[in-house]
């Protein structure tokens, strides 16, 4: 058995030893990371419709908290946030006695801009991500470029119009509204599916690995990932 001791040092070799570290760091272009504010943020929006509070972690461990009243929704979102490894809490009050349309749309607003505020200046982000997902006889691709110009492109061909009490169509309309108020340009397409319960969810996990691959950080990248200098 080996045994270590403590080795004393005084405040002159201490502080020799921390100024070394501190260079290697700076060396390494860690600094920044290191450095880093955490990535977080928590958006309210308040309408006639909808009143929604969020808040997200982008380095969380995918805990969820979230309640809209759409109950296959929240299971949506979940999927979203626990395959990206996000923090993510929910509470949203709509007019669902209408439809759902107004709770799921304007939720993809709030959670798109709490992205954007969570990413802050962008620096050091992958910026680019592909990811497929399986779900049984499913396989759905999501494509994500945290581009700065919100846009969403969606081919989700579902051969039922609802699962349950929830309107399908509100998948795509959800996937725009979150890519535009986030500012990424996002792709969603299927590849193949028969059951519009597994094609929706199979979407809603791979934009959210999608979203966290392309959301962390990369040591090798130096301020933001631009020939243009900006996102």
């Amino acid at each position: 058995m080996t045994i270590y001791k403590k080795q004393h040092r005084d405040l002159a070799a201490t502080s020799a030893a921390t100024a070394t570290e501190s260079a290697a760091r700076t060396s390494a272009g860690l600094d920044d990371l290191f450095s880093a504010s955490a990535r977080t943020a928590t958006v309210q929006r308040v309408t006639g419709e909808t009143d929604i509070t969020l808040s997200l972690s982008l380095d969380g461990h995918g805990a969820c908290d979230i309640t809209t009243g759409v109950p296959f929704f929240d299971h949506m979102l979940n999927a979203f946030a626990r395959h990206g490894l996000f923090d993510l809490k929910v509470e949203a009050l709509g007019d669902t006695e209408v439809d759902a349309h107004h709770t799921v749309e304007d939720t993809g607003i709030v959670l798109g801009q709490a992205f954007a505020q969570a990413l802050g200046d962008k620096q050091r982000i992958k910026r680019f991500a592909d990811v497929a997902i399986p779900m049984d006889e499913t396989l759905v691709m999501a494509a994500v470029d945290i581009s700065g110009r919100g846009q969403a492109y969606c081919d989700l061909p579902l051969p039922t119009p609802r699962v349950g009490d929830f309107d399908t169509e509100l998948a795509v309309e959800f996937f725009y509204a979150f890519a535009r108020d986030a500012g990424v340009t996002l792709h969603v397409r299927e590849l193949a599916g028969e059951n519009a319960h597994h094609i929706i969810e199979a979407a809603f996990k791979a934009v959210g690995r999608a979203m966290r691959f392309a959301c962390e950080q990369d040591a090798r990248v130096r301020g933001v990932p631009s020939t243009k200098g900006s996102l």
